[in-house]
């Protein structure tokens, strides 16, 4: 996978935190990057189960009131 285009970021952190992550040799812009990547996907799941609450509701009300389509081909 080609790496993506940097950009510095200033980010003000936890002194004890960066301390303690490099006594643990963790790499802190890494760590720092893969934990906003978590928050970017949290962000977008959350805001798709808002914008599709109506669809959602209404697929697990006929799930309710008729099963599961094609159940009968089921195997368990």
């Amino acid at each position: 996978m080609a790496s993506q285009p940097r950009k510095t970021a200033a980010v003000p952190l936890d002194q004890s935190l960066i301390a303690e992550a490099r006594d643990l040799l963790i790499d802190v812009s890494h760590a720092a990057e893969e934990g906003i990547a978590q928050a970017i996907k949290a962000e977008k799941e959350r805001r798709w189960r808002i914008e599709n609450a109506d669809a959602i509701r209404a697929a697990n009300e006929y799930v309710e009131k008729h099963g599961l389509p094609l159940a009968k081909y089921r195997q368990f």
